[in-house]
């Protein structure tokens, strides 16, 4: 099967087209053919990382070779021995975890894993954008418990989480204010939001409003920055929890009664409990994925460098397998 892989860390030149053998699903797993996967910011830094480095040299079928990408849309090909929740034919989302290798025709996951039917409404390129971006989106979300009415900032609002977060937000009846780059801002208004801050013009942390909720998709603002511009008894959340700085707001937070609501690894429960919270809104039309470009497995390389350039309005998908055109939802 091709396959984009890498053998040491560095930029997105290390990505190269490879042929490597087809996995063979184990009894509890099934083997699905990859349609679509997406490039991400997560998936450049760890090959950015040293930790990515695995040999000297780029060889088809050597052991060492990294495959990178954890999200997928596809349909099952096989299925283990022991496999009873899925049959061959059936399309999915999965996210593949530690496991990465999603930048691959092929792949096989553990059918007891964050895997799940797609929903029938969406094209595969659009659900390859729900198993890491929109159930994370979901999670902190739903743990939020966001009421009609509250005030919420979204930190990072046009890119993979944040464009999820804005149109959730707006489907519980919140007051949405979205931050992010000038060029992103229209976008913003397109899909629900009642504001826009331009960080290049302003800085919503040196601002007097503050929030019912902020969710920070970026990162860029300590806790005690954040804190100051929440409400009594707001809620935090974070898609990139500083723990060391977690730990000491959590105790301090409950005399204001400011909450902290921090991504975590979580149970295959919490997991379809977070999928079931995304369904009806995606299955109703009221939550859509927002895709700035298609490139092709081929052209992995170039798609992790737009990721890179900051200039993606959205998510960035790589088509695995050329599909005939579907319609894509409105």
């Amino acid at each position: 099967m091709k396959a984009m892989a890498y053998t040491r860390s560095g930029p997105s030149e290390v990505l190269q087209l490879v042929q490597v053998a087809t996995p063979t699903p184990k009894d509890h797993e099934v083997l699905i053919r990859i349609h679509a996967t997406t490039a991400s910011s997560a998936d450049n830094r760890a090959r950015s990382s040293k930790s990515a480095d695995a040999s000297s040299d780029l060889r088809p079928g050597h052991s060492a070779i990294l495959i990178p990408g954890q999200d997928l849309a596809g349909e099952i090909e096989a299925v283990g021995r022991k496999v009873t929740r899925f049959s061959k034919g059936d399309q999915v989302i999965g996210w593949s975890g530690l496991r990465l290798g999603t930048y691959a025709e092929y792949t096989c996951l553990p059918e007891r894993g964050v895997l799940f039917i797609k929903p029938a409404c969406l094209t595969y390129e659009e659900a390859a954008t729900l198993p890491v971006d929109g159930l994370d989106t979901a999670n902190l979300l739903r743990r939020a418990n966001i009421q009609p009415g509250e005030q919420i900032l979204i930190n990072g609002a046009g890119g993979n989480m944040g464009t999820y977060a804005v149109q959730i937000v707006k489907h519980f009846g919140a007051e949405v204010t979205g931050v992010d780059s000038t060029a992103k801002l229209d976008m913003l208004r397109s899909i629900g939001a009642d504001h826009v801050i331009d960080y290049t013009q302003e800085d919503f942390s040196q601002s007097s409003k503050t929030y019912d909720v902020i969710f920070d998709v970026i990162g860029n603002r300590s806790i005690s920055t954040i804190m100051e511009r929440l409400n009594p008894n707001g809620r935090y959340l974070t898609a990139v929890p500083q723990i060391s700085q977690i730990i000491g707001w959590q105790w301090r937070g409950r005399k204001s009664g400011k909450k902290i609501i921090f991504w975590a690894p979580r149970t295959l429960g919490s997991y379809t409990a977070d999928f079931a919270f995304l369904k009806g809104p995606i299955e109703g039309g009221i939550v859509r994925a927002i895709i700035d470009r298609c490139f092709p497995l081929e052209q992995t390389a170039e798609a992790t460098r737009y990721v890179e350039s900051g200039q993606k309005l959205g998510h960035v998908v790589i088509t695995v397998i050329q599909d005939p055109p579907q319609r894509m939802v409105s």
